[in-house]
């Protein structure tokens, strides 16, 4: 039962409070290392969901846009951001990963890190996406 409380408290709690350090958050669900990394993958699955739809929201208003414009140039100018953005942040994180120097708390900085570059994605999503 505790663990289904602290992994509903991880995906609708945690996922949009821009509070701290993700996994500083899903440590107040649990002290064990295994269950704040459980929190943040779950974080990190309703991230892509929310990334994924206020993806879709952009690329509709940049399809009426280029439609308007008759000029095709917000869709993949779009795309090419969306891609160079993963890149970065995946980088980003191996990075921070490398910093713990294959200690215990990699994984768990790696994942806190995806979350909280994909909370400042979304952000810029729900910029354009209308």
């Amino acid at each position: 039962m505790k663990r289904i409380v602290a992994t509903v408290f991880c995906v609708f709690t945690l996922a949009g409070t821009g509070q701290g350090a993700p996994v500083d958050e899903c440590a107040l669900v649990s002290e064990s290392e295994v269950e704040v990394g459980n929190c943040l993958v779950q974080v990190g699955r309703n991230m892509e969901i929310l990334i994924d739809e206020s993806l879709a929201r952009a690329l509709k208003t940049a399809t009426r846009l280029d439609e308007d414009s008759e000029r095709p140039m917000a869709v993949e100018a779009l795309k090419a951001a969306q891609a160079a953005w993963q890149a970065y942040r995946d980088a980003q994180c191996e990075y921070v990963g490398a910093t713990y120097g294959g200690g215990s708390g990699t994984g768990n900085a790696i994942l806190s890190c995806r979350v909280e570059l994909d909370r400042a994605r979304l952000a810029e999503l729900e910029r354009y996406g209308y």
